[in-house]
């Protein structure tokens, strides 16, 4: 080959039709494990390198915008991408079908977990789960604060954000709001120390020509108007108004679905920095306050979350299944049908704000992207973010590690468990699901050898 010809390189498909992205879209929605990084390297495997849907610059462009945003920002990213493909409905359809698998398998699930949690080969299985799902969340403070606190600033906000939640039970949309603030000031008078390096921005690579390339003009629908802009908030208002609405009148304010519409609807608008953020929120409105659930269910909630695709902000699916059912909402008989329209309204409350996030400030993107003063609130949130599951790591801990509280015994098999779970993630790099199962599995043979000694004997333990 002449060595001044060119590679040839692969021709981006001529037209995407609606039913073609429906069909990736639906398949994403059953194997998008592995969390917001899992999902978004999916996706960039499948619409960038391999269908070449979209260029490298124009999925890292979408996917900066959706990091400013509360919210799961891979389910947003994919909303994102379906939007500029195929407009409103390409959106909806995408951000959807990102969710709805894991709506249904998290519905079983809870009705499994209340139903026949009892049995011992559930209660063995969950005795495994709780002790790893704290190594996953202190993972999770791990992970996020060796990415985030770069320098003594940030690693000062994360620990007077800790201190804040756990010495003084400060509310978590008040960190936001101060973390928000001093990140907002920091960006101004210390612009080094909050402004946004490498992260998903930095990568330069080229998988050839997309359909959507790096100079493809907006298609019609993508540009800004002022007349577009009002019909999506107008529509976002009234699809949030006419449900809580609907709620209010048929159960009062006070009825536990209206309470249950609002209170996840302002944990939506609070989710910065991902799932393990807004957990202590969640935490804070469903165990402590309403009292829907137990801090034990909560951590259930959380191991059973971690085990599905879809993003983990579902786990706010299972919390409202066992509120509903152990509410009773529609009476003895109708538990099933409590847990699971109380798990479609926490569904639907928590994700409605983020189709009105991308379809009303997707044509707003260009204007925004590597704007200091839109990303150092933001790095300042961050920060906060790494004090605050620090301290539900801890939360954990102590449910997990003494069940019966510290007057009891310590659960040392529980913290063995744990630590080990906690070296499989950091030093041989296992994924969640990995350890979940072998947790799970040793809490089973351990809750065997409880109750039934005679059965391992059989297999020579």
């Amino acid at each position: 080959m002449n060595p001044t010809q060119k590679t040839q390189e692969p021709a981006p498909p001529a037209t995407i039709h609606f039913w073609q992205a429906f069909g990736f879209w639906l398949k994403l929605g059953f194997i998008s494990f592995g969390g917001p990084a899992g999902q978004i390297a999916i996706m960039h495997q499948e619409l960038v390198e391999k269908r070449h849907w979209l260029s490298e610059k124009r999925f890292l462009h979408a996917l900066n915008y959706c990091m400013l945003l509360p919210g799961p920002e891979a389910q947003q990213l994919a909303i994102y991408i379906g939007w500029l493909m195929h407009g409103t409905w390409g959106g909806i359809v995408a951000g959807g079908l990102f969710v709805l698998p894991s709506l249904l398998i998290l519905i079983v699930l809870g009705w499994v977990y209340l139903a026949f949690g009892h049995l011992p080969v559930i209660a063995g299985i969950l005795y495994g789960i709780k002790p790893a799902v704290t190594a996953i969340v202190l993972f999770a403070a791990y992970r996020i604060g060796s990415r985030a606190l770069k320098n003594p600033v940030l690693w000062t906000l994360a620990a007077l954000a800790f201190i804040a939640i756990f010495a003084f039970d400060a509310p978590f949309p008040l960190i936001v709001l101060g973390a928000a603030l001093l990140g907002a000031a920091g960006g101004r008078w210390l612009p080094g120390k909050f402004a946004v390096g490498g992260g998903h921005g930095s990568a330069q690579h080229d998988y050839g020509p997309a359909f959507i390339g790096d100079t493809t003009p907006p298609p019609p629908h993508a540009r800004f108007s002022p007349w577009g802009l009002t019909q999506v908030i107008a529509s976002g208002l009234l699809l949030w108004g006419s449900a809580i609405g609907y709620l209010y009148a048929r159960f009062g304010w006070d009825g536990a679905l209206t309470q249950m519409a609002w209170f996840f609807t302002k944990a939506a608008l609070l989710t910065f920095g991902g799932a393990y953020a807004v957990l202590p929120y969640v935490y804070q409105g469903a165990v402590e306050h309403y009292q829907w659930l137990t801090a034990h269910q909560m951590i259930d909630a959380l191991a059973l979350g971690e085990t599905t695709p879809g993003p983990l902000i579902m786990v706010v699916t299972f919390v409202g299944f066992i509120a509903g059912w152990t509410q009773a909402l529609f009476g003895p008989e109708q538990l099933f049908l409590a847990g699971a329209t109380a798990a479609v309204v926490v569904t639907y409350f928590t994700f409605l704000p983020s189709f009105l996030f991308i379809l009303a400030g997707g044509p707003l993107v260009e204007s925004t992207h590597g704007n200091l003063k839109f990303t150092a609130p933001l790095t300042g949130i961050t920060a906060a973010v790494v004090g605050v599951i620090l301290n539900l790591a801890m939360f954990f801990a102590w449910h997990v590690f003494w069940p019966e509280g510290f007057a009891g015994d310590f659960d040392a098999l529980s913290a063995l468990i744990s630590l080990s779970a906690l070296l499989a993630l950091i030093r041989f790099k296992a994924g969640v699901i990995t350890v979940i199962a072998v947790c799970g599995s040793v809490g089973w043979l351990a809750n065997l050898a409880k109750t039934s000694p005679e059965l391992l004997s059989l297999f020579g333990l």
